[in-house]
């Protein structure tokens, strides 16, 4: 199983950017799936999270209101649409589906594995 993300890039700040995430398996519609994100020299900390069928969202207060998590099951794939991006933003984003089906699970031990992360930098 594997897991691709896409996306990242370098944004001025107050611009946008939107993360995709690729995921090989048939179980893909079976758990919910999350983004983190890690700065240098900094855990690996949650950023948001969709349920299983895409019908619930949990998200950080860091994040809340300016980022969009979602999801087609067709195509295995998660999304995240990152609106008015702020410098602490910045760092490498990571996909990862949970070992649950909700998505109210925000620790790095709580998801089943990671694929190779994108960078977001964002630097005026």
């Amino acid at each position: 199983v594997q897991l691709q993300a896409s996306g990242g890039g370098t944004v001025q700040p107050g611009g946008s950017l939107r993360l995709s995430c690729a995921a090989s398996g048939r179980t893909f519609d079976r758990y919910a799936m999350g983004w983190f994100r890690q700065a240098p020299g900094k855990e690996r900390d949650f950023v948001a999270a969709i349920s299983a069928s895409g019908d619930s969202t949990h998200y950080a207060d860091s994040v809340k209101g300016r980022f969009t998590i979602s999801r087609d099951n067709a195509k295995n794939a998660v999304y995240l649409q990152m609106n008015s991006l702020k410098v602490e933003d910045a760092a490498v984003y990571y996909c990862a589906p949970s070992y649950y089906s909700s998505p109210y699970y925000k620790e790095a031990y709580q998801y089943r594995y990671w694929g190779q992360g994108t960078q977001v930098t964002v630097s005026s």
